[in-house]
């Protein structure tokens, strides 16, 4: 399946990523040299291309078609799993967020929570790409019906189009080179 095909590309980007913020936290726990506006950055990304472009696809409607036609998937827990941790990693976004704003008010400590936050994100969402890449999709791939398959396609490639119509594509794939040169 094509959508399956963009969407472990855009794992292999949020990887990029998750490396990113690895770096970036030990600069911010050596007292390094960062911008503290890349978390802000950081965040956006995650919000925007691994959140609303990607994990959009992924639970409107990979997953959806995925429980309504596989209900012994369904019934296993494996889809509900997958929808748990993304609220997981929206959760370490938003603390991290407060992380950041508590820091730039002049409280120090709040490098701890920045750093929590960011690092817990990183491994909740590599274990979390692993699943998907090497279970999820194949799931999908294996035992989807034709016009499943069909529907999936067509509406992942919506989405996509319209991405790159409002360039989100090469917004965020120019920030993550950026903060790559910058950090890695």
């Amino acid at each position: 399946m094509e959508s399956i095909k963009i969407m472990v590309e855009e794992h292999a980007n949020v990887r990029r990523m998750l490396k990113v913020i690895r770096r970036i936290c030990y600069r911010v726990l050596t007292e390094g040299d960062y911008d503290i506006d890349d978390f802000t950055r950081i965040i956006d990304f995650v919000r925007t291309y691994t959140d609303k472009l990607h994990h959009g696809k992924e639970e409107d409607i990979l997953f959806k078609t995925m429980e309504e036609e596989l209900e012994r998937l369904a019934k296993s827990g494996a889809i509900k799993g997958m929808y748990i941790e993304h609220d997981n990693g929206r959760l370490y976004m938003a603390n991290l967020e407060k992380g950041v704003a508590k820091f730039k008010e002049g409280d120090d400590e709040a490098r701890l929570d920045i750093i929590a936050n960011s690092i817990c994100y990183a491994d909740l969402l590599d274990r979390h790409i692993e699943k998907e890449n090497t279970a999820m999709y194949n799931f999908a791939e294996r035992m989807l019906s034709n016009e499943s398959k069909e529907f999936i396609e067509n509406e992942a490639k919506k989405i996509d189009e319209q991405a790159n119509k409002d360039g989100i594509q090469e917004k965020y794939l120019n920030l993550l080179s950026e903060l790559e040169k910058k950090y890695c």
